[in-house]
């Protein structure tokens, strides 16, 4: 396994998730979700540590962190915005406030702006149709959104 800085510290953290659940499985997501915030995405040496930590297999932990899209494998900006792509947001304009996006930040989807502040990802749906177009800023919903909205989250 390669060097994950701060393993002493999530160390402690994860023993706390593992305690407040009734069974060692079940604290799988809130696991993937404290590493990703240790480390910036889940990785092999992340996938590996906590398959041995749950005792399951890697395939399996990297199988529940690759069905979510909250989950990433990719380090991303600190601020990632996740634009919902499905009928609702569309209609309502997801793929211009995309496109001013990518022309705002000089990055294409999926990609993350040069000083690694922001990054940008399309995603099928954000379950949130009554707020079309939304977004996801980190963990945050935001919508309906503009594209003065896009110019208020670059300048940030």
């Amino acid at each position: 396994m390669g060097r994950l800085e701060g393993l002493q510290d999530w160390e402690v953290k994860a023993n706390d998730l593992i305690k407040a659940y009734p069974d060692r499985k079940a604290s799988l997501l809130p696991l993937l979700h404290l590493s990703q915030e240790f480390w910036g995405c889940i990785n092999e040496d992340v996938i590996d540590l906590i398959s041995k930590k749950l005792k399951l297999t890697p395939s399996y932990v990297y199988g529940v962190a690759s069905f979510y899209t909250m989950y990433h494998f990719e380090r991303k900006g600190k601020i990632h915005i996740r634009i919902c792509t499905n009928v609702s947001c569309q209609i309502k304009g997801a793929e211009e406030i995309l496109k001013k996006l990518e022309e705002k930040l000089g990055i294409k989807e999926g990609g993350v702006s040069e000083d690694g502040k922001i990054s940008i990802e399309k995603v099928e749906c954000l379950g949130a149709c009554d707020r079309a177009p939304v977004v996801m800023v980190n963990d945050h919903y935001e919508g309906p959104v503009d594209l003065e909205w896009v110019e208020k989250i670059v300048s940030q």
